[in-house]
């Protein structure tokens, strides 16, 4: 008995001294989000074990892990809210790195699925059972239902789930998912503006001027510049920033 307390005991020291060397120089305790409510992560949930499987360190309601070659710089890869009391929750964005959050037994009646907004990393969260999936079941791999939580596991990539979804983007850009159920219409490279209609490419002979060439369509936008005449093609030169 005294052997098996010996090793436990050096077992948490070696995790304390690991700690210390990954984490000591970071400052914990700039993210609002980790003390939102009182308490910590506890090593029995669901939050704690993904944490000790990850090597990260819990600081209040967080679960941190130090970003490689930086200093001073933590980000959030899980986060625990459950049992805070919370009636509503406005604001995440401080964990929006996230890979697991949970907000069970909670007293929310609803989410709007724009507060996952840009939590493309998010692939495991737990709700009160009466709240469901942001994004709908369906842009998650698993969701179960287990007592008054509901899990919502294995976020799917909106981009690549139907075939005809690129279709939704307009012509010069990509779909790039952006949380659960969301996804937006980056331009590709050498366009930008309105619909990414204005290509821009580099002034041959004049490495210092760029040129911003698009689509000039009557009657839209008319404060954003475009010339009225529809279809026309409009040219226009800019030093290079």
């Amino acid at each position: 008995m005294k052997a098996g307390c010996s090793q436990q005991q050096n077992a948490e020291a070696v995790l304390f001294i690991v700690h210390l060397c990954l984490f000591g120089g970071y400052q914990l305790t700039e993210l609002q989000i980790c003390h939102l409510c009182n308490g910590t992560v506890q090593n029995g949930t669901a939050t704690g074990q993904f944490c000790s499987r990850s090597g990260g360190l819990i600081d209040g309601r967080c679960c941190l892990r130090g970003k490689e070659n930086t200093s001073n710089v933590v980000y959030v890869i899980g986060l625990d809210l459950s049992n805070c009391s919370l009636s509503h929750v406005e604001n995440l964005q401080e964990a929006s790195t996230a890979a697991m959050i949970d907000l069970s037994m909670n007293l929310l009646l609803t989410l709007d699925d724009s507060l996952f907004e840009g939590f493309i990393q998010l692939g495991s969260l737990i709700l009160p059972s009466n709240l469901v999936c942001p994004g709908g079941n369906a842009s998650w791999e698993k969701v179960e239902v287990k007592g008054e939580t509901v899990l919502c596991e294995g976020q799917k990539d909106i981009c690549n789930q139907t075939g005809h979804l690129s279709l939704t983007c307009p012509e010069n850009s990509l779909c790039s998912a952006d949380g659960p159920g969301l996804f937006q219409c980056d331009c590709v490279e050498d366009f930008h503006g309105y619909k990414c209609l204005r290509e821009v490419w580099t002034v041959p002979n004049n490495p210092g001027l760029w040129a911003s060439r698009g689509l000039c369509i009557s009657g839209l936008y008319p404060a954003m510049g475009y010339p009225e005449t529809q279809g026309q093609i409009g040219l226009r030169f800019y030093p290079l920033p």
